[in-house]
Order: C-alpha cells, then structure tokens, then sequence
C-alpha cells in the first residue's frame, strides 16, 4: 500500500496569485509545440527543456540525451515526456538525485519542474516522503501527473518559472538558475564519490611565499636606489 501525499497549507505566494500586470522583459518566454515549429524552433525548445532541468551551469555535451530529442523532434513524444526523459536520465540522478540530500531534492525539482518554490517545510516533508518511499521515477511520476502541473503546462508546454513579477518591487524574483544548486552535503560527497580531491600530504603552493619574498626584495632594491641618488644629488662637489 503506498503512502498519500501529506497534507500541507498553501501559502498565498506570487505565483497563486491572478495577474493584472502586463506581459514585459520580466516574464519567460514559453516554449510550446502548439504552432507547429519549424527545425529552429525545435532546437530553442530543446535548448529551453534542458536549461530549464539542467541549468545553463550544467549543460555540457556529456549530458545530451540524443534518443529523446529524436523522439521530440519526430512527434513520437510530447514536451511532458522529454521532460520525464530528462529528469530520469542518468545525468540527473547523478547531478542532483544522488549528491543531495532528499529535502534539497524536493526543493530543486519543485524548482524546476513545477516552476515555484517550495510553500513551507510541510511540503517538503510530504513530496521528500514521496521520494523516500518511490524512488526518483515514482516522485517525478508524481509530480508530472499532478493537477498543477497538467494546468500549468499540460504535455506541450516547457515549464518555466512562473509568475516572476512582485508587487511594489522595482526588480522582478531573480531565476532559479541564478540559485545555489547544492546544499552543505554536497562538497562532501563529491570528495566522497572521488569526483574531487584532495592533494595529497606534503604537496604545497609557494607561489605566494615566492611573491611576497620577490615584493620585499623590490621594495628594498627600490629604497637603496632612491637614498644613493639622493646622497648623490645633494652631496657637495
């Protein structure tokens, strides 16, 4: 028997709140398959689906996953399955799934995925028991088939963050992307997974004793030049 979703509040954040504002700079560009997009087009809403999941910080040619933008690009898939492919790829279960811990999970696919923060930490607890109990595909799972994201996206629509404008704030919420990616565990286990090392006993950088060494002598060189033309210039001939 599996678990329920916990109950939790929902806060009255920026993004559940109806605008009345009009669209300007501040708003993402929505990237959706209802226009019928040609092979340039195709290429930015590929380009939006793995910025949005990876972060422009992670996206690197290792992490490309060639079957699914084939899939996209023949119409065999809908953005809401690219998305999955993606957030169950092994380049994100390695970035994001196994370097963090549960909480800091739930908080960057919530991010990411549903395009808004975290209400409160009950949310977190609840969707981190989610994963704890389903494991990655049955949390991601969960969140794709859940009622805000099919209102929000639907299966044609990249996500986005949502909704960036605040009231009586000349400068919008700042993006996800821009956010620290990873909690206080993570430099630890990327000394852990070998992925960082340290240098090994004994192994030392002297550059720094080496210039400071090189300023002193200047600095002596330069004031012994300076007191011998001195005494020169003002020595009686």
């Amino acid at each position: 028997m599996t678990i329920p979703l916990l109950y939790y509040p929902l806060s009255s954040q920026n993004h559940r709140v109806q605008e009345f504002n009009v669209l300007g700079d501040e708003y993402p560009r929505q990237y959706t398959l209802d226009n019928l997009p040609t092979g340039t087009e195709m290429d930015e809403i590929i380009w939006a689906g793995y910025r949005q999941i990876f972060n422009e910080q992670q996206i690197i040619t290792a992490h490309r996953q060639v079957n699914l933008e084939s899939q996209l690009r023949n119409s065999q898939i809908s953005i809401k399955d690219f998305i999955r492919g993606l957030l169950l790829s092994d380049s994100f279960r390695r970035l994001i799934y196994d370097t963090n811990s549960n909480y800091r999970c739930v908080e960057l696919c919530l991010q990411r995925v549903l395009g808004r923060p975290v209400y409160n930490n009950q949310e977190k607890l609840a969707w981190s028991i989610v994963l704890a109990t389903k494991g990655l595909q049955g949390f991601v799972d969960a969140l794709l088939n859940s009622e805000e994201y099919e209102k929000n996206f639907g299966y044609n629509c990249v996500p986005y963050q949502r909704n960036r404008i605040l009231p009586q704030r000349t400068q919008g919420e700042l993006p996800f992307a821009r956010m620290a990616r990873y909690d206080s565990n993570y430099l630890k286990e990327l000394y852990r997974s070998g992925q960082l090392r340290k240098f090994g006993q004994g192994v030392f950088d002297d550059s720094v004793k080496v210039y400071r060494k090189s300023l002193v002598f200047l600095s002596i060189f330069s004031l012994a030049v300076l007191s011998v033309t001195l005494i020169l210039v003002f020595s009686p001939k």
